[in-house]
């Protein structure tokens, strides 16, 4: 078996993690708060998410969120990899 690349699953994860919260943003401009809390509702089977549903948030937290999910996705990534690798048994690359 191939051994995975650490860092570089590490910014696939944090790239799609990325592309994910974008996504999101892109629903929320484009649905309004009606259309995006019975998006989540549906996804989350029927959870009632009304009342976390935040539609005024600014650019400054919008980016911040962008970076923390990146770092998020990106430890997700890194730490699944490192895990294969270590449980395989694949002896690291030099």
């Amino acid at each position: 078996m191939k051994q995975i690349n650490v860092k570089k699953m590490g910014i696939a994860c944090g790239l799609t993690g990325v592309l994910l919260y974008l996504g999101c943003i892109i629903l929320m401009f484009s649905v309004g708060q009606e259309g995006t809390i019975s998006f989540f509702n549906n996804l989350l089977h029927g959870l009632d998410t009304t009342a976390i549903i935040k539609m005024n948030v600014s650019i400054v937290d919008a980016i911040f969120g962008l970076i923390q999910t990146f770092i998020l996705f990106w430890l997700i990534g890194a730490s699944i990899a490192a895990f294969y690798n270590a449980l395989t048994g694949n002896p690291k690359k030099k």
